[in-house]
């Protein structure tokens, strides 16, 4: 009798206890309310660290006054355009949105080594791809302000503004630039030991990937073995689109944009390239999402 009540207590107790909530997934209220809260803390470190913001507007700057110094009076027909400030303008923005998207897992690998990665982990997350995205969406926020600081700046040096259109291709393009790098450098975080083996592999790729793509010079002008290491970096992809609605005050989406020695790349091809790279590393990166952090 008494093992007939013990049981009969266990099941009431059981049935008492809440049931584990079915993972809600990306599309769910609970995803957005806590990718916000994400996004929000580092619009909070923002504010308590101006310098970070003045610094990453003037740092491009400089490049971009320094080059165009630099290579003022280079021949029209090295570079395809008015000035090489207009040349060199998408190849900054470029540049600047890269480097922040690469520099993102930074910060994460660094609430890791304090302890508070761990806590955000073993939350009940939506989805961990959350963090990807807060922190995305706080690098495009970072891009915008660098891409119109640059805009501005290289119109006085002879570059122009591109019009509302090319605005938008703009846009589109650091949009998918800095998501998929901040998936690659947030992916390798996690996978990484600690933040000094994160810096020697941003070190390793940063500086080789921008003098590998077209942000410098034009493909043409490169040597055959670089020509194919410039086209299929995912940068050249973001640099064509760019250079090519600076250049051009009417255009189109079937405009080839990259003559590359496997094929030519219009605008949307570009575009649709810089998707399917994004695409790539949010698969490859899963597993390492997924995984417990120690």
């Amino acid at each position: 009798m008494s093992q007939t009540v013990s049981t009969k207590s266990t099941i009431e107790l059981n049935n008492d206890r809440p049931e584990r909530s079915i993972d809600p997934g990306l599309f769910s209220g609970e995803f957005a309310q806590e990718t916000l809260a994400q996004t929000k803390r580092w619009f909070i470190q923002l504010k308590r660290r101006p310098t970070t913001l003045i610094v990453g507007v003037a740092q491009p700057l400089m490049w971009l006054v320094l080059f165009g110094a630099l290579f003022h009076n280079i021949p029209q027909e090295f570079i395809g355009a008015t000035t090489y400030a207009q040349f060199l303008a998408a190849g900054i923005i470029v540049f600047t949105a890269f480097s922040g998207a690469l520099n993102s897992g930074l910060p994460i690998i660094f609430d890791r080594e304090f302890g508070f990665l761990n806590r955000m982990l073993v939350a009940p997350l939506a989805s961990r791809f959350s963090i990807v995205l807060a922190s995305a969406i706080f690098i495009i926020f970072m891009s915008i302000v660098q891409t119109v600081a640059i805009v501005v700046v290289s119109s006085f040096m002879g570059a122009g503004i591109p019009n509302l259109a090319g605005i938008v291709v703009m846009s589109l393009v650091i949009l998918l630039l800095v998501l998929g790098f901040t998936m690659l450098s947030l992916g390798v975080s996690f996978a990484m030991p600690g933040h000094q083996e994160l810096l020697a592999f941003i070190f390793l790729i940063n500086l080789p990937l921008i003098f590998s793509s077209t942000a410098l010079a034009p493909l043409e002008f490169m040597p055959r073995w670089l020509q194919w290491v410039a086209s299929l970096n995912p940068l050249s992809f973001a640099i064509a689109p760019i250079r090519h609605v600076y250049s051009n005050a009417s255009w189109s989406w079937q405009d080839v944009v990259l003559a590359a020695p496997w094929g030519d790349l219009t605008v949307l091809g570009c575009m649709a390239a810089l998707a399917v790279f994004a695409t790539i590393v949010g698969v490859l990166i899963r597993g390492v999402l997924r995984r417990g952090v120690t």
